[in-house]
């Protein structure tokens, strides 16, 4: 009553105005904070309502305004942390699951921590994410949700912990294993789509790495690794002027990105030393052009579409050079890192011809018609097949020891000279064994003389057609 009276006091007395002032100042605030606890749980009333229709950009919207009129109220960063999660914004909604816990540590503890943990382990922070579940635990130590989350962020760390392991032994097919195990507990997490994008770009699956930084770039078009990884598919695919334009855009992002350092080097390297070792070619330096060829494919073992061609250049050099064993090994080199290489095949192919290896170079040539069936590569399949049959019958230019471009007068010689030399006659004082092959060989010199003596039987013969069916059908008629 005094209390009462008190304030009556005040209200008559013209000297105590400031007192009356600060009361009415202290009522009308408590007005106003109820006025927008009242407004604040209207908004919150609303987004939970869209919480259950799964509207969820709507009730996001509600609990923001909710926030902005009572920004106080932990349960609703709570209930918009819940709704960021459902959209898969994993990284807002740590945050406001940070906010409900500072705001009430007791009646958010459990679902907060719970909330904070979840958001962690999407994005990847196992260590952090098994913290707060274990803080879940103690509090609860029945909570069946806690003890879930709790085992996926162990296994996370366990998958992470073997990716590592594998990348250093180079083993990259584990490592993408890994993380997509990994993946699938931690869906959003960045560094581990990143990982598994590196691994397939090294594993020359360059779409799949491609659409991988390419989903990173959408969401977060400064992520200097990703840009990275769009280089390094571009660097292997042979595109190197536009993969350095990435690798500098990533150090641009994150200026002590050593990976992008370490492949923009090798790419500018690599481009100079193949167009240095072009341009001797085209000057006929063979010898340059070989060295320059070596030296690039020392710079990056690991480029292997770029290195192909290199290892291809290097036989066609070899081949310039009268090193067709060379030349064959370098363009084997080059198929065994794309198989698909038709250049390659047809080098290599060529060199077969040239030391009449024409198996060799049929093989090559089926490989490149079956791939390509151009009317160029049936004529040079066709011709090493001519030549493949027309190397298993007598070869009729060795018996007499003359090139196939021999003229007539070159081939009556040479047939004088070698009959002279395999005469009966001059051998009728050798073994029975000597005069057996001396005669053979003189009977040879005879059929190779017929045949190429005759320009018919010679034309015949140089296109490969089988002297002894004609000869047989000429007999039947």
């Amino acid at each position: 009553h005094r209390s009462k009276c008190g304030i009556t006091a005040f209200l008559v007395d013209g000297l105590n105005a400031p007192f009356v002032s600060l009361f009415s100042l202290h009522i009308s605030s408590v007005w106003l904070f109820f006025l927008s606890l009242r407004e604040a749980e209207g908004f919150k009333e609303q987004g939970n309502a869209f919480y259950v229709k799964k509207d969820y950009s709507e009730a996001f919207n509600y609990y923001t305004k909710a926030i902005d009129a009572c920004p106080k109220n932990a349960s609703y960063y709570g209930n918009r942390a819940a709704t960021l999660m459902m959209l898969c914004r994993f990284r807002e909604a740590l945050v406001d699951s940070q906010r409900a816990v500072r705001l009430d540590d007791c009646f958010m503890k459990v679902r907060g921590h719970l909330r904070e943990g979840k958001c962690h382990l999407s994005l990847g922070n196992a260590m952090a994410a098994s913290r707060c579940f274990q803080k879940v635990l103690e509090l609860e130590p029945s909570n069946s949700q806690a003890q879930q989350e709790h085992k996926n962020a162990t296994a996370v760390l366990e998958y992470e912990r073997m990716a590592d392991f594998d990348f250093e032994k180079r083993d990259f097919r584990k490592v993408v294993y890994s993380m997509d195990k990994a993946l699938g507990l931690a869906s959003t997490c960045h560094r581990f789509k990143i990982l598994k994008a590196e691994c397939l770009a090294l594993l020359g699956r360059y779409p799949e790495a491609q659409s991988v930084a390419s989903d990173i770039l959408r969401m977060d078009s400064t992520n200097g690794d990703a840009l990275y990884v769009r280089g390094l598919c571009l660097y292997y695919e042979d595109c190197i002027d536009k993969a350095v334009q990435f690798f500098v855009q990533a150090l641009r992002m994150a200026p002590d990105h050593e990976k992008s350092r370490l492949a923009c080097r090798n790419a500018k390297a690599l481009k100079a030393k193949k167009e240095e070792g072009n341009k001797v070619f085209k000057d006929s330096n063979f010898e340059a052009a070989y060295r320059l060829y070596s030296e690039a494919l020392a710079i990056d073992p690991n480029n292997i579409k770029t290195n192909a061609k290199l290892y291809c250049n290097r036989g066609t050099v070899g081949a310039k050079l009268n090193k067709p064993d060379q030349a064959i090994e370098d363009c084997t080199s080059a198929i065994k890192l794309d198989d698909t290489y038709i250049k390659a095949y047809l080098r290599r192919a060529q060199c077969y011809m040239d030391i009449e290896q024409y198996e060799e170079a049929v093989r090559d040539y089926e490989k490149v018609y079956q791939t390509e069936k151009t009317k160029e590569h049936k004529h040079l399949l066709k011709t090493a097949q001519l030549e493949l049959k027309k190397s298993k019958r007598k070869d009729y230019y060795k018996v007499l020891g003359v090139g196939k471009n021999a003229t007539e007068d070159e081939i009556k010689k040479a047939y004088r000279k070698r009959a002279l030399m395999h005469h009966p006659d001059r051998h009728s004082a050798a073994t029975p064994e000597v005069q057996k092959e001396e005669e053979k060989k003189f009977k040879e010199m005879g059929e190779a003389f017929t045949v190429l003596s005759d320009p018919k039987k010679k034309t015949r013969y140089d296109c490969g057609h089988d002297l002894e069916d004609d000869s047989n059908n000429m007999g039947g008629q």
